[in-house]
């Protein structure tokens, strides 16, 4: 479960990038050894006292041709809207700057919790420093080196405070999906196929839709929620043009669904934002559904699917367990198909196998391709046991986890994947030694 998701902003050069890996540590993403994925570090997962959550870096964010003050304001106001809490970083060899006092005044009118982190604090004689930070009014400052991780503890535990108490899931028991991708590729115009009623404002024109719109509604006495992701509200200097910052309200969207379907204009075809934000889906471990919209348009012959889902394979490498569907919003073409698509990548998702078939299979693989060895040492492979749904996760007691190499690891996947349907989800593998 992502209990919340706080954001990191202050000027240029304070450190923030410092501060987002710090934050997230060693987890890397698992799609970041996969080829075809185009991905920066805007956005990432954490996890403190055992609570996940979702972190932005605002400092992996680069706005050209915009002036300075223009580039902090847009930042700023993102991600007050986009996060639950917000960290602020000063640089505290500088000094308290005009620029500190510009951020924190927007961040007081945000009403948002705000951890204020004076970094570069390296050394003892440089935490008087901290003091003049009071002023700003944002409470007590935390002293830190990003750098060599002193204070982090203490901000992670503010950051953990700062996440709403009381989660609650008002659609629990509905399965829910979004729909995803650039702007204009159809998503609205998807939604109001599916609900069949315009209950989404359609244009042409990119960036329509203003908010995130979570629809009830029951089909065939399924109940279901479709969020339609939105595009980048336009408050004071925010741009709608920059299209890093709509993967962070994707990634809002994603955080929320069961199943994701990725939307790919037939028009245009595939950008690297499809795959950028496609990745996301990936790595959140969600359902994905690749969905080729505008299909009416797209001049076709009696080889066209075959040749055009090639294509989509080799651009989405990761997501070759992702059913693709070719479809039309305007002329409702296998608009009846999507749901019965998303119940089956759902129903995968939640999908448990039993422990002793699970290491008939495990075993198999072995015998049938043994572990290569590394260093003269071989990984042997005690036993494996499915340890969550939503994705399938499996734990494999080993020898030595160094060993598990990713190339064996997505041999094993592959296996799994023959003998049991996991089509539409992604499937995690964990090596854990195994202890006397």
């Amino acid at each position: 479960m992502i209990y919340g998701i706080t954001a990191i902003v202050g000027r240029p050069n304070v450190g923030k990038s410092t501060v987002f890996n710090r934050i997230i540590g060693e987890r890397k993403s698992i799609v970041e050894d996969t080829p075809g994925v185009t991905r920066d570090r805007i956005y990432g997962k954490a996890e403190w006292l055992t609570k996940e959550f979702r972190v932005i870096d605002t400092g992996g964010i680069q706005i050209e041709n915009q002036p300075f003050k223009e580039e902090i304001e847009m930042q700023v106001e993102i991600a007050i809207e986009e996060a639950d809490s917000i960290v602020f970083v000063v640089n505290g060899r500088d000094g308290l700057t005009k620029d500190d006092e510009y951020i924190a005044k927007m961040l007081r009118k945000s009403q948002k919790p705000v951890i204020l982190v004076v970094n570069k604090i390296d050394d003892l004689q440089f935490m008087d420093a901290i003091y003049e930070f009071y002023a700003l009014g944002l409470g007590d400052p935390i002293a830190l080196s990003g750098t060599h991780g002193i204070g982090i503890g203490d901000m992670l535990d503010k950051i953990v405070e700062s996440f709403p108490k009381n989660i609650r899931n008002e659609y629990e028991g509905m399965t829910r999906f979004c729909l995803i991708g650039r702007p204009n590729v159809g998503k609205s115009s998807l939604v109001n196929a599916i609900l069949n009623q315009d209950r989404v404002i359609v244009s042409n024109v990119e960036g329509t839709t203003r908010d995130a719109i979570d629809t009830p509604f029951k089909r065939e006495g399924k109940e279901y929620v479709v969020v339609d992701t939105a595009g980048i509200r336009k408050r004071g200097k925010v741009y709608e043009n920059v299209e890093k910052y709509s993967v962070m309200r994707a990634m809002s969207a994603i955080e929320r669904c069961d199943v994701v379907l990725v939307v790919i204009d037939g028009e245009s075809g595939i950008r690297d934002q499809d795959k950028h934000v496609a990745g996301y889906a990936h790595e959140a471990g969600k359902g994905v559904i690749l969905i080729y919209n505008k299909w009416d348009t797209v001049d076709k012959d009696e080889n066209s699917t075959v040749s055009i889902e090639k294509k989509l394979r080799n651009e989405f490498v990761y997501l070759s367990y992702a059913p693709i569907l070719f479809v039309s919003a305007l002329t409702k073409q296998r608009i009846h198909q999507i749901l019965p698509l998303i119940d089956m990548v759902h129903d995968y998702s939640l999908l448990r196998i039993q422990t002793n078939v699970l290491n008939e299979v495990i075993l198999d693989a072995q015998l049938m391709t043994p572990p290569p060895t590394h260093n003269g040492k071989r990984l042997r492979i005690y036993y494996c046991s499915q340890v969550a749904v939503a994705p399938p996760t499996f734990v494999l007691f080993v020898n030595d986890p160094e060993l598990l190499h990713f190339s064996y690891k997505r041999f094993l996947e592959n296996k799994l994947r023959e003998a049991f349907d996991f089509t539409g989800t992604t499937l995690r593998i964990i090596a854990r030694e195994k202890t006397q």
